[in-house]
């Protein structure tokens, strides 16, 4: 189930009950009038199976409710009720497989800021891979796999294609292409540092590394793996049981492509820095491919069971 709070003027309330309260997914439904003070108005509280989500907040959205007040949705952990209950059956779908656009789309542009959390974190992740590459320690590759934020930008592109948020979509590119620049900028800065203090020699970046050379030397595996990873990705963002992403970041060679590329443009070791840039592109194009296709099925899917919904709200139906 999700909570429902609603704040809007009084003079959309009426038109507000009337879209939620003779819908068979809500139930818990409240009406505050007067306790707005910014903007002043009333409150709307109601529980909402999460399948109904996108067609009620579509019809709020279509009283132009966002513009004039507030829509907030959040997720119930634990709740007992019977009514509620009664709502999550009379509701086609399943609450598991059921996508919140809303939901994932806020949570998209949140994930696309380019800020300094972000910065830090993938420059942090970019060091920690060249660490890994010069010491040939698939733990440290690992750790950097997994402490890389890149995955959130990446599934940005399928959102905003899907949903054709192109802002979201710039933003996205943006995120990526900077934050990339950037972790590799000061990585190189690093790497340089410690050529000149003797702590890494050209045979640490270009000599046998049986544990890391996958991230220089990419293969039909590699596009594949990252296909497979981003679409679980997505499925684990988009779902009520977001599971497996930490799999993911594990999956996926960006980030190590990215160290790579810093000690190869350090030490002026041509093979290794194409050989990681094609790694690193194969990857992110099959996430952001999968991501999109796998987002596009979703989408695919639910606008049939809004429309099974819109039959069944018309339709007679005996007591459960």
């Amino acid at each position: 189930m999700l909570h429902l709070r609603i704040t809007a003027p009084a003079t959309l309330t009426d038109d507000i009950l009337g879209a939620l309260e003779h819908d068979d997914a809500v139930t818990g439904l409240a009406v505050f009038r007067g306790v707005a003070l910014k903007p002043p108005g009333d409150v709307v509280t109601a529980q909402v199976a999460r399948e109904a989500a996108n067609d009620i907040v579509d019809r709020l959205r279509a009283l132009k409710v966002h513009r004039e007040g507030s829509i907030e949705i959040e997720q119930v952990g634990t709740w007992m009720s019977r009514s509620g209950f009664d709502a999550e059956v009379r509701t086609p779908g399943s609450s598991a497989d059921s996508v919140v656009w809303a939901e994932v789309t806020q949570r998209s542009y949140d994930e696309t800021e380019l800020n300094w959390t972000f910065l830090s974190f993938l420059t942090l992740a970019t060091v920690i891979a060249s660490i890994a590459i010069i010491t040939d320690s698939q733990i440290l590759t690992v750790g950097a796999m997994v402490l890389g934020p890149e995955f959130g930008p990446i599934a940005a592109l399928g959102v905003a294609l899907v949903r054709r948020r192109f802002v979201l979509l710039q933003l996205a590119i943006r995120t990526l292409v900077s934050g990339f620049v950037i972790a590799i900028a000061a990585t190189i800065v690093l790497a340089l540092l410690g050529r000149a203090l003797g702590w890494i020699t050209l045979d640490d970046v270009i000599g046998p590394r049986p544990g890391t050379a996958f991230i220089y030397t990419p293969d039909k595996w590699s596009f594949i793996v990252a296909v497979v990873a981003g679409a679980a990705g997505v499925l684990s963002m988009t779902s009520a049981k977001s599971v497996g992403l930490a799999g993911v970041f594990i999956s996926v060679t960006t980030v190590p492509a990215a160290g790579n590329i810093a000690l190869g443009v350090a030490f002026g070791a041509g093979s290794t820095i194409w050989g990681s840039v094609a790694q690193l592109f194969l990857n992110v194009a099959g996430m952001a491919l999968a991501g999109w296709v796998t987002l596009a099925v979703q989408q695919s899917v639910w606008s049939r069971i809004s429309v099974r919904r819109s039959r069944r709200l018309t339709a007679q139906r005996r007591m459960l």
